[in-house]
């Protein structure tokens, strides 16, 4: 059931970005992000209310841990706008594979500065994705 799950997640994030990019073309980058925002925290809230999810707002997350967990949305604008003007630009494929390899390198820095873990599969797999991405944009041209 999870597998089914992580695919239909992976799948709506592929839609997603195409069809922000198309209304990005339509109307404007910015006008495009705050109708995603808009329409995501109206769904939020209608998600809520359906499952009886109580909102309660206790965060452990002390000194800068605490205001850092409000970036969480500017963090969110500024990759739905940065995706927004891509998007039209890269082929699906390839934008899907270059995302995948920056979380994945992101993942691998987060681990080491934060809990100073080390994978070297993780950093050795990211390489071969990246290399056969770099082989593949070769290909095409």
């Amino acid at each position: 059931m999870y597998i089914i799950l992580a695919v239909l997640s992976g799948v709506t994030i592929v839609v997603s970005r195409m069809t922000n990019a198309k209304l990005g073309r339509e109307l404007s980058v910015y006008q495009s992000t705050f109708f995603n925002y808009v329409i995501g925290f109206t769904g939020s809230l209608i998600a809520i209310a359906i499952f009886r999810e109580r909102f309660v707002f206790a965060p452990t997350a002390q000194g800068i841990w605490f205001y850092a967990m409000f970036l969480g949305g500017a963090v969110g604008v500024a990759t739905v706008s940065i995706s927004n003007i891509i998007t039209p630009k890269i082929s699906a494929f390839s934008l899907t594979i270059i995302i995948f390899v920056s979380q994945l390198f992101s993942g691998i820095a987060v681990d080491y500065f934060l809990y100073e873990e080390f994978s070297k599969g993780k950093l050795i797999g990211g390489a071969l994705v990246l290399l056969g991405l770099i082989y593949n944009s070769k290909a095409q041209d």
